[in-house]
């Protein structure tokens, strides 16, 4: 069996046997300040030729629209403009910030777009570490800044506008970003007629139909240790998108305390509960992708409340004094094929 690494999940390639009548194409790359990786498996008939120019133009496209980190993207002119007037944005981004004041509603603000000052307060930003733990003073004024209830999205005249009530307000959709990159890859392949293949961008997967062996495509949710091959549970996703966010990789050390990048916009700070890992599968990975992190700010007993309230299909793993333990809801069940004894 062979293995793909992703971010906080792993692609498992059963090898073909030797009636498999198709093959495996694939290719991957940067993007977004991470990896993406496009696996199809296809037979003699089905023509490939230009598919990854169109991935990396589609990719590009993504970049341009939502990146923080160029000044020139959509999303940069529209944290850049210092007015409470309504702005027009293109579809795909409305269609992000749509899925993600939705379940800022559903998680009452755990997941918020609008919390980058925090983030940056904090070190994981383009400034990076900062030499001081951020004083009480320095997170209530960033807290000023932060609030998803001060944007607003609306559609009028057939297009889409986006307006802020406080000038200030900075967007940030990476926390979705990778889970909208993943879905515009499914379906670049759906409109090539491609019905075979498993597509990520970080750690959001979407997979349709079977592998090259002739098995449904499986992904693995890593354990959350820095050993990044150690396997946690096994899903079959059966057409749907999944996505991972956890506090295990990106953190730092500071006065005694493990900093994770996660933040708690209501608290102003790095979360500091057990929960480690959150995995969602949805029938979107922009969906899983905006739940995930909303999820993990919640911490372990309220994710669990929140999952079952709204049947969300969702893994957690909780560090406790004895090692990990793993928590699914019921809806998550279905999907599981493997999982690790604790």
């Amino acid at each position: 069996m062979k293995q793909a690494m992703l971010a906080g999940l792993i692609a498992l390639m059963v090898g073909a046997g030797a009636a498999a009548a198709a093959t495996t194409w694939e290719t991957g790359g940067k993007t977004m300040g991470t990896w993406y990786q496009v696996k199809v498996a296809y037979t003699p008939d089905q023509a490939l030729d230009g598919l990854k120019n169109e991935i990396e133009q589609g990719l590009a496209q993504d970049n341009t629209l939502l990146s923080t980190w160029r000044p020139d993207s959509t999303l940069s002119r529209f944290n850049g403009y210092a007015g409470t007037q309504a702005q027009p944005i293109p579809e795909g981004m409305a269609l992000v910030i749509r899925t993600a004041l939705q379940v800022a509603e559903k998680t009452q603000g755990a997941m918020d777009i609008t919390v980058g000052p925090l983030v940056n307060l904090w070190g994981f930003g383009p400034g990076g570490v900062p030499t001081h733990t951020p004083d009480a003073a320095a997170i209530a004024a960033a807290r000023q800044q932060v609030g998803w209830r001060h944007l607003h999205l609306s559609e009028r005249d057939g297009k889409a506008w986006l307006q802020k009530d406080l000038p200030s307000l900075y967007v940030d959709l990476s926390t979705v970003g990778e889970g909208y990159a993943a879905d515009r890859l499914a379906a670049l392949m759906a409109r090539h007629g491609i019905t075979n293949y498993l597509v990520s961008v970080g750690g959001a997967v979407v997979t349709r139909g079977k592998s090259a062996s002739g098995q449904p495509w499986k992904v693995a949710i890593q354990q959350p240790t820095d050993k990044q091959t150690r396997i946690e549970a096994i899903v079959d996703l059966q057409g749907h998108g999944i996505s991972t966010a956890g506090s295990y990789r990106n953190y730092y050390q500071r006065d005694g305390r493990r900093l994770s990048h996660i933040i708690d916009p209501a608290s102003g700070q790095p979360i500091s509960h057990h929960l480690v890992s959150a995995t969602v599968i949805a029938n979107t990975a922009l969906q899983a992708d905006a739940w995930d992190t909303g999820l993990m700010v919640l911490g372990p007993e309220r994710a669990k409340a929140l999952a079952l309230r709204e049947g969300l299909a969702v893994y957690l793993i909780i560090a406790s004094d004895n090692g990990f333990i793993s928590w699914q809801s019921p809806a998550f069940a279905r999907y599981l094929v493997g999982a690790t004894a604790h």
